[in-house]
């Protein structure tokens, strides 16, 4: 089986450089502040044949069922959006409401009646995120419709709230819940007094939080695989509790029996599973690898591909495996920021389950339930500080909101956080 280190050597693709003071992923933001090239650079989103999609992502194709766009529009409860309300909404798509950008389109941020859901002025109301799809390319539009599929049916605390659509002419917007906290990509990679450092405690918090939203979409009740899980895609609300966002690319689970699902191979390079990558076969466990990346990437304050690093540092999985198995050297890979407020025992149990989490073999992978439970029974031990944690972060965040407005990271590709 390819090892994902073997695609790196084979030069499949390199990190691209994210756009100036623009996260990646301003669909999977859609409430937060964008990462700056400070941090390193951001994979890019590849397709099997290597090219660069980074600014356009193409889902394989929608969901089985329903099949075709009258059945998607017609199963949802969500409200359909006319053009000039969320142009109203957004003071006309003005630059300065602008929360991210990217190859599929911009998010803005406007305000609406809560009731009434038309448009208020500015501060007043409900304040939403405004994903409009640039006018141009057929794949968009399946991709937006595979974010209203989803997000228009599936219901979970630990799932982005989709509130609605607008489909007028050739304009196709998706409007979503407000993330104040934004990703957490920005949280782990921006270096900017906007964005703390988050502390342990928050850090267990989000990852629990964004476990739960997987364990729920490959639970029975919603049989979906995720397929683009990463850091940019993992919102935060003021409390700091995680959403996962940007559903373009999933994908309904094997039925009848089947092991996997064939598509063409779509995502996020870095973070796709090794045997995605080699064959296109996709399972719940390719999910639950792109889960092990993200924890490691939390642990450690470093991204997955960082051409920025020295040599032998650029690829997080390469450098860090030989560490993450022993409790003194594991210390030795932890973000630096958050040294003396976790134990050594904590330290290396997280370690170790991003570890299980990235095994090349999916069978020695767990499924998200027992991440779900490894993760509860690590923060267990210090629950008591997350929520003294989080009043300290609010704080912060309050009297910085003032000065700053918190910006979405570019979209991947997918409706949710461009």
């Amino acid at each position: 089986m390819l090892d994902i280190v073997l695609l790196l050597k084979i030069g499949i693709v390199s990190p691209s450089p994210t756009h100036p003071g623009v996260g990646r992923d301003a669909p999977g933001e859609l409430l937060g502040r964008s990462p700056t090239g400070q941090g390193g650079q951001s994979p890019r989103n590849v397709s099997i044949d290597g090219r660069d999609i980074s600014s356009r992502r193409l889902s394989s194709s929608l969901p089985m069922t329903p099949r075709n766009e009258g059945e998607i529009l017609d199963s949802t409860n969500l409200k359909s959006f006319g053009f000039n309300d969320l142009r109203v909404s957004t003071r006309n798509f003005r630059p300065d409401s602008v929360l991210g950008e990217g190859g599929f389109g911009c998010v803005f941020k406007g305000w609406i009646d809560e009731h009434t859901f038309k448009a208020t002025k500015p501060g007043t109301g409900m304040v939403i995120a405004v994903k409009r799809l640039n006018q141009e390319g057929f794949q968009g539009h399946k991709e937006w419709l595979t974010e209203i599929n989803y997000l228009g049916q599936l219901y979970h605390p630990n799932l982005v709230k989709l509130i609605g659509y607008c489909l007028e002419d050739e304009h196709r917007l998706l409007v979503y819940e407000f993330m104040p906290r934004g990703s957490l990509e920005n949280h782990l990679f921006r270096r900017t007094s906007h964005f703390q450092p988050l502390s342990w405690n928050l850090r267990m918090k989000v990852a629990l939080g964004a476990a739960k939203g997987l364990a729920y979409l490959h639970s029975p009740e919603a049989k979906v695989i995720y397929r683009d899980f990463k850091s940019s895609n993992i919102l935060l609300d003021t409390n700091y509790n995680a959403k996962l966002s940007d559903f373009g690319l999933a994908k309904d689970g094997p039925i009848d029996g089947k092991s996997h699902v064939s598509t063409r191979i779509m995502g996020t390079y870095g973070y796709a599973a090794p045997e995605y990558m080699a064959t296109g076969h996709l399972t719940a466990r390719s999910d639950v690898y792109s889960f092990g990346v993200v924890l490691l990437e939390m642990l450690t304050g470093r991204r997955v591909l960082d051409k920025n690093r020295p040599r032998g540092e650029q690829n997080l999985i390469e450098w860090a495996r030989p560490y993450l198995a022993s409790k003194r050297r594991v210390l030795r890979v932890m973000d630096a920021r958050i040294e003396g407020q976790y134990t050594p025992s904590s330290a290396l149990r997280a370690a170790t389950l991003a570890i299980k989490c990235i095994a090349v073999e999916p069978r020695y992978r767990p499924n998200m339930n027992e991440v779900v439970k490894a993760l509860e029974q690590i923060q267990d031990t210090g629950s008591f500080k997350i929520e003294e944690t989080a009043q300290k972060h609010r704080r912060t965040f309050a009297e910085d909101s003032g000065r700053k407005a918190a910006s979405y990271p570019r979209p991947s590709a997918s409706p949710f956080m461009t």
